[in-house]
């Protein structure tokens, strides 16, 4: 409560900012939470919430992580650079770079066996954590912002440039993490080789393209311990490279693009992952979470075996319907929770006979559940009330009639009208009201003001109507042929008010005009009906074909006269 007994109100907005992710969460968040809190006040494009039952929301639900660690890492170390820059401005790689780091444990001493103290070069060196492809030291900074001086940074980056970049970049990080950053290629002059078999954790977004390694030592490169790589495999390269570095009970997090995850060039490798226990989750990611345009990418999650492998089942987890990178969990209890999680629509943990049983396809989607699995009585029910709606609407369309004879018709310019005060051109800025007639940006025909927020959207020209004596609809639709015909100079494409006041209408008589306005209206209603019905049945159509290929539902029996003798 604040000082004036009154609940503290925070805007969308601001509950973006508290919860460290993108506005475009918080949206998603009110359309697919019903418990999401309520608005208390604003306005309805600009809505205000309680403070206190939206924190009291983000606990509950496992979303407050970054809230609740607002200024430290897991570690306990203090983040300085989290809060300078908001989730909202973080480049792609940024975002990508954060939900690696977050995915690796924090190693404790109960987690390294007695006889793993050889593993770096004196017993009292830190874990050290690689980057084989550093590029400028985004990864590795998000492991230094989480982990503090508890680990020791190491990268290589063939570009000299960005490996210069990289080593100016981490020292000034503020935990003042110990690094190194060579240059050069790694495949043929790997300068991080001494920590082969001995880091505690790898984390790499490997370039695009095949690297290029000696062929006459592809029989005995120690890394290829899982299979040689197709020259067209480069990622699954990467992969094995940035394997071969993780000592016993290492991680390894790998993006790599879905490509990989099916081609069949690569099936042996991925089956040599599976088999062997090493590969333990793969989590498909929203697009915008890398760099590069039109890329897909999963994250595999690898771990060296201790002992005897681990055949338990491999989790998938299928996050490429979330609309925004930022949604993505960048915080360790997110990611355990989500990786617990029993919710097929998201996560499920796969028996590794399940992904050898084919090409070793390594996609979530085709093991994660569709997001709304309806039975067969749903879609039955749902089929047969859009029949009937179709027919309702068929009996329903309008019918219209030819003119005894052609009336002589005459026009009104809108500078006419508006000089008698029949209706009145407002400033695109002003706030439209229900019954203006709204000019639109990008060649959209103009529109009545339906008295909602979405009215604020694209606004080119406000026309004030004086309903004594004009019809709204009746204006906005005879409008439509002269506006389309205008040419339109500014880059929104959006008519001049010039222009528009050359524009013309019919004169006619007001019970004239809102006889046609009538018409005009129950038209586009029509229209905008049959647009939802025509996407609705699109939806239909795709669960019936998935309920079909998932074994829900079967075709029917009934045959059609004409189709009974062709099989």
């Amino acid at each position: 409560m604040d000082p004036g007994g009154q609940e503290e109100q925070i805007t969308a907005a601001a509950i973006a900012r508290l919860a460290g992710v993108g506005r475009a969460a918080v949206s998603n968040w009110q359309r697919r939470y019903p418990a999401f809190p309520k608005p208390v006040g604003g306005s309805p494009t600009s809505p205000t919430f309680d403070r206190a039952e939206v924190e009291a929301w983000l606990k509950a639900t496992g979303k407050a992580d970054q809230l609740a660690t607002a200024g430290q890492t897991d570690t306990g170390t203090q983040r300085i650079s989290e809060p300078e820059r908001s989730i909202t401005d973080l480049a792609p790689g940024d975002l990508l770079a954060r939900s690696m780091a977050a995915l690796l444990p924090r190693e404790t001493a109960a987690d390294r066996p007695a006889e793993d103290e050889d593993f770096l070069d004196a017993p009292e060196d830190l874990p050290v954590v690689l980057d084989p492809a550093c590029g400028t030291a985004t990864a590795l900074l998000a492991v230094a912002d989480r982990f503090g001086g508890q680990v020791r940074l190491a990268g290589q980056e063939m570009n000299q440039d960005y490996a210069q970049t990289a080593r100016f970049n981490l020292s000034g990080n503020a935990n003042a993490v110990a690094y190194e950053v060579h240059a050069g290629d790694s495949f043929l002059d790997n300068q991080l080789a001494r920590y082969l078999g001995k880091a505690a954790a790898v984390v790499c977004e490997p370039p695009f393209g095949s690297p290029q390694w000696p062929e006459a030592e592809l029989a005995t490169d120690p890394r290829w311990e899982l299979g040689i790589p197709a020259p067209r495999d480069g990622e699954l390269a990467w992969v094995q490279h940035c394997y071969a570095h993780l000592r016993p009970r290492g991680v390894a997090v790998v993006a790599v693009s879905q490509r990989t995850c099916v081609q069949h060039s690569g099936e042996g490798i991925r089956a040599a992952l599976i088999r062997s226990g090493v590969l333990r989750v793969v989590i498909a990611l929203p697009q915008g979470m890398t760099s590069v345009p039109g890329t897909d990418l999963c994250l595999w999650l690898l771990q060296r075996p201790y002992g005897e492998p681990d055949h338990g089942p491999v989790r998938m987890i299928d996050l490429s319907g979330l609309g925004d990178g930022a949604d993505v969990p960048r915080e360790f209890a997110a990611w355990q929770r989500l990786l617990g999680d029993a919710d097929p629509t998201v996560s499920r943990a796969v028996p590794r006979l399940d992904l050898l049983d084919g090409d070793a396809n390594l996609l979530p989607s085709r093991y994660v559940a569709a997001s709304v699995q309806a039975t067969a009585g749903d879609l039955a029910k749902v089929t047969e009330r859009l029949a009937y709606l179709y027919a309702a609407i068929g009996r329903g369309l309008p019918a219209f009639q030819a003119p005894g004879q052609r009336a002589r018709t005459s026009f009104v310019t809108l500078a006419e009208l508006e000089r008698v005060g029949a209706l009145t051109i407002r400033s695109r800025d002003d706030t439209p009201r229900r019954g203006d007639v709204l000019l639109r940006t990008t060649g959209r025909p103009p529109a009545v003001a339906a008295g909602t927020s979405a009215d604020d959207k694209g606004v080119a020209q406000v026309i004030e109507i004086d309903e004594t004596r004009l019809d709204a609809y009746f204006v906005a639709t005879f409008l439509r042929a002269d506006v389309g015909a205008l040419p339109v100079a500014n880059t929104l494409g959006a008519i001049s008010r010039e222009d528009l006041r050359r524009c013309r209408i019919p004169r006619m008589l007001l019970a004239e005009q809102r006889r046609y306005g009538d018409a005009f209206r129950r038209l586009l209603e029509l229209g905008a009906a049959l647009r939802t019905l025509a996407d609705v049945s699109e939806k239909v159509i795709e669960q019936t074909i998935h309920g079909l290929t998932a074994g829900v539902l079967v075709p029917g029996s009934e045959v059609s006269e004409g189709e009974a003798g062709k099989w």
